[in-house]
């Protein structure tokens, strides 16, 4: 009888631990959806309108890479000759000037700065805005205007800013590349674009993620195809990236030929291969935009 007792006692303990471990795992996970919805931006209508990227702090950061192997250096891709002196910082802004090259002060946004004043934005230096014009759904596929792209774009301007565009990529093949591009270029009809039509492609760390079984020879092609399509229709193209896409995803010699806009967020960019524009942060402040965004330059030849 009392060995019976024990191992109902011991039965009850075994059930209770399973059931503290059930609810623990339950818990957890609750906590990383919920930090995950987080992630997507103010402006995500998870199951409504459409699913946001998940990018930290929403904006285009794809800064997550610490110290990423540098390659074996590739014949054909132009190296990197910015001049470290002479990058010019004021009030957290960075502009850049030498002998041969000047570098204008931007930003990019999205929905997630939602209002912004843009004759602020003007007089506080800055001179160009990439201004994010859509995305595709990370899980539907389907395609959605940022909800705040012709209220930036015309406001920008109207203030007396250049400005260009980027689209949030999750294309799968050259076919869905195609297709983002000329929604693109639909929307863009009706404006003076003077900045790069930008794709710009990021992995989503979601279980549910159609794009999840990308490789670097289909980002690749993606990329190409969206770059060639906008060029054809009379646009400038290029492709986003950090230092670890630079160096591992994309095959950088295949695009050599289109603007890259890279993402390094240190006082002064180590990246092997030559780029046209910076992504330096992604906590800038700039009188009015509510909130952090991300700083960059645009590098143009003098003369």
């Amino acid at each position: 009888m009392k060995k019976q007792k024990r191992r109902g006692r011991g039965l009850t303990i075994l059930i209770v631990i399973l059931a503290l471990a059930l609810t623990g795992a339950i818990v957890w996970g609750v906590a990383m959806a919920a930090q995950s919805l987080i992630q997507y931006g103010d402006s995500a209508q998870i199951g409504q309108k459409e699913e946001e990227e998940q990018i930290s702090g929403e904006s285009m950061d794809q800064e997550s890479d610490a110290a990423p192997v540098e390659p074996e250096l590739q014949e054909g891709l132009p190296r990197n000759r910015y001049d470290p002196a002479c990058f010019i910082e004021t009030d957290g802004i960075r502009t850049y000037d030498s002998d041969t090259v000047s570098g204008v002060a931007g930003v990019d946004v999205s929905a997630h700065q939602q209002d912004i004043d843009w004759a602020q934005v003007k007089a506080a230096g800055i001179e160009f805005a990439m201004i994010r014009l859509g995305y595709r759904g990370y899980v539907s596929g389907e395609l959605a205007l940022d909800e705040y792209f012709e209220r930036n774009i015309q406001e920008a301007q109207d203030a007396g800013l250049q400005v260009g565009v980027y689209f949030f990529s999750q294309a799968l093949n050259e076919e869905e590349a195609v297709e983002e591009a000329e929604y693109v270029l639909y929307w863009l009809e009706h404006y003076d674009i003077t900045y790069p039509v930008i794709f710009d492609w990021e992995e989503v760390s979601a279980a549910d993620a159609r794009t999840n079984e990308m490789n670097m020879l289909l980002l690749t092609s993606c990329a190409k195809a969206f770059c060639e399509t906008i060029e054809n229709a009379g646009y400038r193209a290029g492709i986003y990236f950090n230092q670890a896409y630079g160096y591992q995803q994309f095959n950088l010699l295949s695009l050599k030929d289109y603007i890259f806009w890279l993402a390094q967020y240190e006082e002064v960019p180590t990246f092997v291969y030559n780029f046209q524009m910076l992504q330096y942060s992604n906590s800038g402040t700039v009188p009015g935009i509510e909130g952090p965004v991300d700083l960059n330059i645009c590098f143009w030849n003098k003369g």
